[in-house]
């Protein structure tokens, strides 16, 4: 069974004239445009423990296949904002799993999407255990649109 025991966090932004490219840099941005990269549905796993963007880069190789949750979103309307965001919620008793949230799309600039995702991350860890989380937090990207602008947040799971 594969079952996670790190996770790390990131987010990048990328701008290009073709969507995918734009997609590349925000990876790229991100730091994580070396990997194949899986998309998972948003549970954090029992006893995962969060490292450094950095740490988790040192135990990945390029090429390898890399699970990860990833909120993204690509637009090409110039001027607007858009934004990608998890939202985390992590339980006191480490051997329950915790939640992770998707949002993503347009936004005012000062808009507080980052909350918005946390909140729903904490909503289903309670609604689930009935246990208030002992972390919350968020990672989100937000940029306005120039050409195709892709923004990622993304958890890697190691």
């Amino acid at each position: 069974m594969f079952l996670p025991k790190k996770v790390f966090f990131t987010k990048g932004i990328g701008r290009h004239d073709d969507p995918l490219i734009s997609f590349e840099l925000a990876l790229r941005d991100a730091g994580i445009e070396r990997f194949n990269l899986v998309p998972v549905s948003s549970v954090y796993p029992p006893n995962c423990i969060e490292i450094s963007m950095e740490e988790g880069l040192s135990e990945l190789k390029p090429g390898q296949i890399v699970f990860c949750v990833m909120a993204k979103f690509t637009s090409n309307e110039e001027g607007k904002t858009i934004y990608a965001s998890l939202g985390v919620a992590v339980p006191e008793d480490r051997n329950l799993n915790g939640y992770l949230t998707e949002y993503m799309g347009y936004c005012d600039e000062d808009e507080d999407v980052g909350r918005f995702a946390e909140e729903k991350a904490r909503y289903m860890l309670e609604t689930a255990f009935n246990v208030k989380p002992a972390r919350t937090f968020n990672v989100t990207a937000k940029a306005k649109v120039e050409n195709f602008t892709t923004v990622v947040a993304t958890a890697v799971f190691i």
